[in-house]
């Protein structure tokens, strides 16, 4: 299978007069071949190619210039590719995987955009992770058992060259560093699993060990043992009892990994280690005679040793999805977090053509602030309502829709101290105030998205073209941001710099006029594709 997807923003982001101008390439290929009846070897690979540039010509209004001197140039490219090797045998198969994926991020930014000289760079970052992957595992069945297991082994590279300006608590500071690092990562492997009472009960017990090389503190993969329980009973021959539980671990972002301070990994002595997550995951599910299905899930999450950002004291994951690098700054291992909540599953199986599913959230997630006390976290929705239906058409045409509802996410108000001019003119925007961590809420959004498909269908190969359109009707969140308090001509186009209420004060204690405008989020994005199978 080859498809491709470029999406033609340009044209429409300047004819909208937006102030951002991205272009997205999308590559997959995909490719099986069957060596005899029992080896059988496929290729599969995948690219991306962004491209971002800022549209100058867009500054005519408070909120273009606001966000043209906040957003970085950032382009991005990435890709993975890799065989996997099976070898069939009467008591099951051997699976043998190799791979490669490496990411290429940057982002720069020079203030009011001005590159002409050096002293108004803001900020230039670099990063690539490079990871080469070989998993190797078997499956197979012992008598009314089966069992899977194997070993997986990663070597990877990452480095980092990183130059920002910035504005905290302490006053403004200059990050500037570059670093890399190697690192092996192992892992073993096992799950066994077995139907009982009259296959009524399906039963599965695994565990996974993980391991690497960074430190001592991540060496021993016994300490990241991670054992796992699943089970399902058949209640009726309709109903089911669904059950899982286990203890996973995570890696901590390379960014995390990476800062260095006076060529010293700064979080590597602070002893960085594993996130590890226990979990807990149970309900029915109901299966009715008209090919659909009803499920009804609670969940409880729980995560320690959570990377806690030195510099903000504040949690890593209670950062949003602003653009930024995340984590480049002295850590510790100290936060936990938690979600719970029930999840809602209604799903149509192809019928008479149409198919469709319903999913709705109720869900919680917290973290520690630098109190210990839980708040919410920057990603705590708590209702989350999701619709998808299409139907096949005639001549293998296809549609299909989704809607989506979220409640507003949590968010920091701003510190008084981003009137500061140091502060202005070095991040431009306001800085939060996490002693006030996310207690305000952005408002709900809704978006709609279409997709049409047309497939054509040869002696060995087929065709799919694609169309869709996501935030059809351009929902818009609104994102309370500060910006300074200008004057404004005739054309209600603002004037100057920027007011100094005070200039008679020490620079370092100098503060700009400034006012609260609503930043909104929300643009019809359209792309076309193309998939070809064989």
């Amino acid at each position: 299978m080859l498809s491709a997807r470029r999406s033609y923003l340009q044209f429409l982001f300047r004819a909208l007069d937006l102030p951002f101008l991205p272009t997205y390439n999308d590559f997959q290929a995909k490719v099986k071949y069957k060596i005899d009846n029992k080896n059988e070897l496929t290729f599969i690979g995948l690219g991306a190619i962004d491209q971002f540039q800022l549209n100058l010509e867009a500054n005519q209004t408070e909120t273009q210039q606001f966000i043209l001197n906040q957003l970085p140039i950032s382009p991005q490219w990435n890709y993975t590719n890799g065989i996997v090797y099976k070898r069939y045998n009467k008591s099951g198969y051997w699976t043998a995987v190799l791979s490669r994926n490496m990411l290429n991020n940057e982002a720069k930014k020079y203030f009011q955009n001005d590159e002409s000289s050096e002293e108004n760079l803001l900020l230039r970052y670099r990063s690539q992770e490079i990871e080469n992957k070989f998993r190797l595992e078997n499956t197979s069945r012992l008598g009314d058992y089966k069992l899977n297991a194997g070993v997986a082994y990663e070597y990877v590279r990452y480095n980092n060259q990183t130059f920002n300006r910035i504005f905290t608590s302490a006053g403004p500071q200059t990050v500037n560093f570059a670093s890399a690092f190697d690192l092996r990562r192992y892992a073993l492997f096992g799950q066994l699993s077995r139907k009982l009472l009259e296959e009524r009960l399906a039963l599965s017990l695994g565990f996974r060990i993980d391991g690497n090389d960074f430190s001592t503190t991540m060496q021993n993969p016994f300490t990241q043992f991670s054992p796992r329980l699943s089970l399902a009973y058949t209640l009726t021959e309709r109903l089911a009892f669904n059950f899982n539980t286990g203890i996973y671990y995570q890696l901590p972002p390379y960014t995390v990994l990476g800062y260095q301070e006076n060529n010293i990994f700064v979080n590597k002595e602070n002893g960085a280690k594993y996130i590890r997550n226990q979990q807990f995951v149970g309900g029915f599910e109901f299966n009715t005679a008209a090919s659909s299905k009803i499920t009804i899930e609670g969940y409880y999450k729980y995560w320690n040793d959570y990377p806690f950002l030195l510099r903000d004291s504040v949690a890593l994951a209670n950062f949003g999805g602003d653009f930024g690098v995340l984590g480049n700054e002295p850590s510790i291992p100290l936060s936990d977090g938690r979600s719970y909540g029930l999840e809602l599953l209604v799903q149509q199986r192809l019928y008479k053509g149409f198919y469709g599913i319903l999913a709705y959230t109720l869900g919680w997630s917290e973290f520690q602030d630098k109190n210990g006390q839980f708040v919410p976290s920057s990603w705590d929705s708590r209702h989350i309502l999701s619709l998808t239906a299409g139907k096949k058409l005639k001549k293998d045409w296809e549609i299909g829709i989704n809607w989506r509802f979220q409640t507003g996410l949590p968010f920091t108000p701003f510190s008084e101290a981003s009137a500061l001019a140091d502060n202005w003119d070095v991040n431009g925007r306001g800085i939060r105030d996490f002693k006030r961590l996310n207690t305000q809420r952005t408002n709900a959004s809704n978006t709609i998205d279409i997709r049409v498909d047309k497939k054509w269908f040869f002696n060995k190969w087929s065709l799919n073209l694609y169309a869709d359109i996501e935030n059809l009707t351009s929902n818009v969140v609104s994102f309370e941001q500060l910006i300074l308090d200008r004057p404004l001509d005739g054309n209600n186009q603002p004037i100057g710099n920027g007011i100094i209420l005070n200039p008679d004060a020490p620079r370092n204690q100098q503060r700009y006029a400034l006012k609260t405008i609503q930043d909104t989020q929300g643009t019809l994005i359209p792309s076309i594709g193309i998939m070809i199978e064989y």
